[in-house]
């Protein structure tokens, strides 16, 4: 049953890298040398970050999440196999709205308050 349990696993986590090394297409850095600006410098932060919440976190939460589901429909009566599924679910729920939120702080700091709005443009 573990055996089935990890491998299940693995193959999700494949399923979950394949978007990660097909995406490698566009270049991180969107200048060349000496065109470089600032505007440029924001527009690599707003690529690393979309990557970091789409292609890491996004991912990571979802499988979290089936992680915690199996665990409770497992369980079976054990109450501590139950207790860690809810745990789970609701440290995955948290950091995915914790990922989502601090991009809508950094876009407000940027275009409300800086008047900066083109670092987001990917």
């Amino acid at each position: 049953m573990k055996k089935i349990f990890l491998l299940t696993n693995l193959l999700f986590l494949i399923l979950f890298l394949i978007p990660i090394l097909v995406s490698a297409q566009q270049p991180l850095v969107p200048c060349n040398g000496i065109d470089c600006t600032i505007n440029s410098f924001f527009v690599l932060l707003g690529r690393i970050f979309f990557f970091v919440v789409f292609y890491v976190a996004t991912p990571l939460a979802v499988l979290m999440l089936t992680i915690g589901g199996i665990m409770i429909l497992i369980s079976g009566g054990k109450p501590n196999l139950a207790g860690s599924g809810r745990k789970i679910l609701w440290v995955a729920i948290i950091g995915l709205v914790l990922v989502f939120c601090s991009w809508l702080i950094v876009n407000f700091i940027l275009c409300e308050v800086l008047k900066y709005c083109s670092w987001n443009i990917l």
